[in-house]
């Protein structure tokens, strides 16, 4: 029976949300599976992946082949590194424990780039809020100065007269 790992849709039009699945390739998209591996969420930035990674992992050195997009999702969270490293341990080109460190270095600089772009993301959004809230406060103040009505000048020089009239009184 071939497997591959694949996307299947959930969710509600407009707003799509996966499960990375383990399923027969002659099974409809959206049909039976042999088994979740794990959810895709492409609505948020960045999107959301929950993966178990042993689980795929296991699933490759079965034989499942991924889906172009599933590929892409696998090899983000690092399950095809892990696979790679596996077969080299199967191999005997290095340990275990050499291949979990190499794995948990490169899964620490990954959640490092991850969290960088997070950053960025809230720094950019505070940086519009920011110039928005500045924009605001100039309209503001024009629509303030042109809706205060100056006092004429010839007013103020009468005003003036008079004060220096009842001074001299």
């Amino acid at each position: 029976m071939p497997v591959k790992i694949r996307l299947q849709r959930h969710g509600k039009k407009g707003k799509p949300f996966y499960w990375v699945v383990a399923a027969d390739s002659r099974s409809k998209r959206d049909g039976r599976y042999l088994e979740k591996i794990g959810t895709y969420n492409p609505n948020t930035n960045p999107a959301v992946i929950d993966l178990d990674v042993d689980t795929a992992v296991e699933w490759l050195q079965k034989g499942a082949q991924p889906t172009d997009t599933a590929r892409n999702i696998l090899s983000y969270k690092g399950v095809l590194l892990k696979n790679h490293l596996a077969g080299g341990v199967k191999k005997g080109a290095l340990t275990q424990e050499q291949a979990d460190t190499k794995f948990a270095a490169w899964l620490e600089e990954k959640t490092g780039l991850v969290a960088g772009k997070v950053d960025g993301l809230a720094k950019a959004d505070a940086d519009a809020k920011a110039k928005a809230l500045e924009a605001e406060k100039a309209v503001n103040a024009a629509r303030i100065a042109a809706n205060t009505p100056a006092a004429p000048v010839a007013d103020s020089e009468e005003v003036a007269a008079d004060n220096e009239a009842d001074s001299e009184e």
